[in-house]
């Protein structure tokens, strides 16, 4: 485990949040309950078989084990998912049938305070994971896209902060235009202040560097989608349209940008596309030797982790560590509002 790692699970312990962990039936989810188990570093619930739990060769000791199946919450959550959906044509039949899938009962469980967070996609898809969560848990107020962010953590500490830094979006937006693309630099900043609480520095990436490149719809995209940011966010650091090592190496960006306050310095690389994302987040994991924690999901109301299926038990416990950052954020900013409005 990395420091990082080891510092988020740290935090969690300070101010425990309950995760809830659909996918019982998959050994890398249960080896990294027993770690974050073993760090006291959240109340988990994992859903799966009772007799199959008891079984496995890991300390589950402390988790909360449901099966879905059998549940006594079960009805409870199948009559709340259907008032959710009857105007789309749900029905009390179909809606327990659906708590069969334990993706959907996770979500509802975080839907009716029962936990307040969810890690899941170690199994199921990206596809499948999203569609439960805005199904249920809608999006955040004032948040018009949902997108998704890892945080890399590289052997080479003289990149990001200390190695760290944010790639988005890498699971969601396949083409995002340029409205699209603002709101995706403006949220990974935002969660970057949530999960760290230091200063965003954020690059927009592009094959051209600050109009290098002749004249295309991919280079202006992106040199809108900076406007855009900027004036959605002027307190943040976000610039661009740039290239990687613009971004990420000093001397280049020297003779590239040396005007930028965020050239040479980028935490946070935003892709121009999901193509390039997704690209450049496995490229980097393998070549660099980098950990991957992620993808988390930004924009949905309460906190859902949609782990790569190719997640490696550190993946896991990271995400799980991330997501519990953004429960303690979540209900920091709730009791701001509610003290407000008292």
């Amino acid at each position: 485990m990395t420091p990082f790692v080891e510092q988020l699970l740290s935090r969690a312990h300070a101010d425990k949040q309950t995760i809830v962990l659909p996918e019982g039936n998959d050994y890398r989810t249960l080896i990294a309950a027993e770690t974050v188990l073993q760090h006291d570093a959240a109340n988990l619930i994992i859903i799966g078989d009772a007799d199959e739990l008891a079984q496995v060769p890991y300390n589950l000791t402390g988790a909360y084990i449901v099966d879905n199946k059998t549940d006594s919450d079960r009805e409870m959550l199948a009559n709340a998912f259907y008032e959710l959906r009857k105007k789309k044509g749900m029905t009390p039949e179909k809606a327990l049938e659906t708590m069969d899938d334990p993706i959907y009962y996770g979500t509802m469980m975080v839907k009716m305070g029962l936990a307040d967070g969810m890690v899941t996609g170690a199994v199921h898809p990206t596809s499948h994971v999203l569609r439960a969560s805005l199904q249920i848990l809608k999006t955040a107020p004032g948040i018009k896209y949902v997108s998704s962010f890892m945080v890399m953590e590289v052997p080479d500490k003289n990149f990001g902060d200390d190695g760290v830094m944010i790639f988005s979006d890498i699971g969601l937006e396949i083409q995002p235009d340029s409205e699209k693309l603002a709101h995706i630099a403006v949220n990974s900043a935002r969660s970057w202040q949530m999960i760290f609480g230091t200063e965003p520095r954020v690059a927009m990436l592009s094959h051209s560097t600050f109009g290098s490149a002749a004249q295309s719809y991919d280079r202006d995209k992106v040199q809108e989608a900076v406007k855009l940011a900027q004036s959605m966010a002027p307190d943040l650091l976000i610039d661009g349209e740039m290239q990687f090592d613009a971004a990420m190496v000093p001397s280049v960006a020297a003779s590239k940008a040396p005007n930028s306050k965020v050239a040479g310095r980028a935490n946070i690389l935003i892709f121009p596309d999901l193509d390039a994302g997704n690209i450049c987040k496995k490229a980097v994991k393998y070549f660099a030797k980098a950990k991957a924690y992620g993808p988390v999901t930004q924009g949905i109301a309460y906190p859902v982790g949609d782990l790569s299926r190719g997640a490696t038990v550190d993946d896991i416990v990271g995400n799980i560590g991330i997501v519990c950052m953004q429960c303690q954020y979540k209900k920091a900013q709730d009791a701001k509002k509610a003290e407000a409005e008292s």
